[in-house]
């Protein structure tokens, strides 16, 4: 059984109605990276050096990374060789069961680290831009919708307008918001809000920070102390840093998450307006090249479009038209 043929039974089991997210959020992407796969797969008659020169080309120029691509190119001319694959298309659901592998390491690894028996504090880091505050409020929003009691701390007192800009997801989505005046200090904002948490038996304190990456120091410095801070009222916690990025911006993106994991030790990735890039391979030079999972991705405006990463919801989408050939072909 092909790889094609196993990704579609597997997706048969995940709901249409997450299919349709991923596919219709990842348009662009598939729109750019199958049209221009399916040109290299009918432009070759058989899988030879310039073949793989053009895919290389192709991959880097969907943001997958240098690394990532060259690591890839090396196992797919092996299991060309392993396999004795000499055309193209077949070689077609070899590449999307190489990059499924890589997005999914370990599996597990992607959904997030929820306490059962106490409260759950997520932290987010991120510079400022990336669409921090909207995703809290967005990630807010679900987990009131699965009955969890939430509160969010308003932690970026730096920038202007952030402090009112996450008070109008709390009104919007009728969750808590823990905050002081702009400009105070960031570590004391948490320290107010985990009492105020407690008191109120929440079940997930969602916590925003300053993302100002110009005054790369002096934010480090702050944001090791905001985790000090909380690890030292509670002391397992965080229990996620998610660390935000911003699709768009393609390789910048990989820049700011090398600096963040200096400072604090990421544990997974949001990455928003995924639908609003044609290049969504930098979801792959993420995982593969920082080790950290994608756990989150935006694929829309709208709160319920913030969706748990799926690897294989992912490479489905954008192989959906030649999984959907081959089926047609064997008919």
């Amino acid at each position: 059984m092909s790889f094609f043929k196993k990704l579609k039974d597997k997706m048969t089991t995940q709901t249409d109605q997450m299919t349709e997210k991923f596919k219709d959020g990842l348009s662009k992407t598939r729109e750019s990276f199958a049209g221009k796969m399916n040109e290299l797969m009918a432009k070759y008659r058989q899988v030879d050096e310039d073949f793989f020169e053009e895919l290389e080309e192709l991959l880097i120029g969907a943001d997958v990374g240098v690394e990532t691509v060259m690591e890839l190119i090396d196992e797919l001319e092996r299991e060309a060789k392993l396999r004795n694959i000499k055309e193209p298309e077949k070689l077609a659901p070899v590449i999307s069961e190489k990059l499924a592998a890589k997005l999914d390491k370990s599996g597990e690894d992607t959904k997030l680290n929820m306490q059962e028996d106490s409260m759950t504090v997520i932290l987010f880091v991120g510079v400022n831009g990336v669409g921090k505050t909207t995703s809290i409020g967005k990630l807010a929003h679900q987990f009131k919708e699965q009955g969890k009691h939430v509160v969010m701390a308003a932690g970026d007192t730096f920038r202007a307008g952030a402090i009112e800009q996450l008070e109008e997801w709390g009104n919007r989505v009728g969750v808590d918001v823990v905050k002081q005046q702009a400009g105070s200090d960031p570590a004391a904002v948490m320290y107010d809000a985990i009492q105020s948490a407690r008191s109120k038996k929440a079940d997930v304190l969602l916590c925003d920070t300053a993302g100002r990456l110009q005054n790369k120091v002096n934010l480090m410095k702050e944001l090791e102390k905001v985790k000090r801070v909380i690890s030292r009222e509670i002391p397992d916690a965080p229990h996620e840093v998610l660390l935000v990025l911003d699709a768009t911006t393609g390789q910048n993106a990989m820049s700011q998450a090398k600096t963040f994991q200096e400072a604090t030790d990421v544990s997974g990735i949001v990455l928003t307006k995924l639908d609003g890039t044609a290049k969504g391979g930098i979801v792959l030079a993420i995982r593969n090249e920082l080790d950290v999972p994608v756990k989150f991705v935006g694929l829309g405006e709208r709160a319920e479009d913030m969706q748990p990463f799926e690897a294989d919801q992912f490479v489905y989408s954008l192989f959906k038209e030649m999984v959907e050939q081959e089926d047609t072909e064997k008919e």
